[in-house]
């Protein structure tokens, strides 16, 4: 097969696996149209449960409560579809790579999913209480609490990414040891201004209030200290077969 050929057939399968992952997006969204209004009364509840009595959300523009209830549906039908989409993605790159490559980086993939959930419902049901309760009791005396539910969505998804993006530091960590940009010794030198960075980053990414930043912070802190213990298990055990077969 020549060069042209070859390419033809992975732009094809690129074109199939493409439509496969539209496909199962516009399915799952379907499905879930009818109740686009419920989840995001779903998604809103930390901030209702925490609005003083008879407190309520907004709407500023008119077309604001169809789209944004929309918005909130697709987002929620692009999560449920996702693994299916890093399944495709999956069966067009895995034909071009190496045994030893498919055994990492399957797992690693895997991992990154789960703990970017992992961290998205962190957020919602640890961080999201905390915030919002401070936020509602700052609030002077005699001004209502009123958020717009666009821009509520904006930050939640601004904290949903934050927190997910977070909870990517055990694999961050792993990889980086595995392709040998860092050894875990490094990793374990620098950990106290990883300590101090993951502060400051908190200070960026969360509301002004010191027990919001703690709680990205601290897990942010923690995990890296996951990650380089998983990156040692790793790198002892692909020691001992090179031990081995020196011997």
């Amino acid at each position: 097969m020549s060069t042209s050929q070859t390419f033809i057939a992975h732009l094809i399968e690129l074109r199939s696996r493409l439509l496969h992952s539209v496909i199962a997006l516009v399915l799952v969204f379907i499905c879930l149209f009818p109740w686009a209004s419920d989840l995001y009364a779903l998604l809103a509840q930390p901030l209702l449960a925490k609005l003083p009595k008879g407190g309520q959300m907004i709407a500023t523009d008119v077309t604001t409560p169809f789209f944004v209830p929309m918005k909130v549906a697709l987002m929620a039908a692009f999560l449920i579809s996702l693994p299916y989409i890093l399944y495709q993605v999956w069966r067009f790159v895995a034909p071009g790579l190496y045994e030893h490559e498919k055994r990492w980086i399957f797992p690693m993939v895997t991992a990154s999913l789960l703990l970017f959930f992992c961290g998205m419902a962190f957020a919602y049901f640890a961080v999201f209480p905390v915030v919002f309760g401070f936020i509602t009791a700052s609030a002077p005396q005699g001004v209502a609490v009123m958020t717009d539910i666009d821009k509520y969505l904006s930050f939640v998804l601004t904290m949903f990414v934050a927190f997910g993006i977070t909870f990517q530091v055990p694999v961050a960590v792993v990889v980086l040891v595995k392709m040998g940009f860092v050894t875990v010794a490094k990793l374990k030198e620098i950990r106290r201004y990883v300590f101090v960075g993951a502060f400051v980053i908190g200070a960026i990414f969360t509301p002004p209030d010191v027990v919001s930043q703690f709680m990205l912070a601290i897990p942010l802190w923690l995990l890296y200290e996951a990650g380089i213990v998983v990156a040692g298990w790793m790198a002892a055990g692909s020691k001992k077969p090179a031990e081995a077969e020196s011997e």
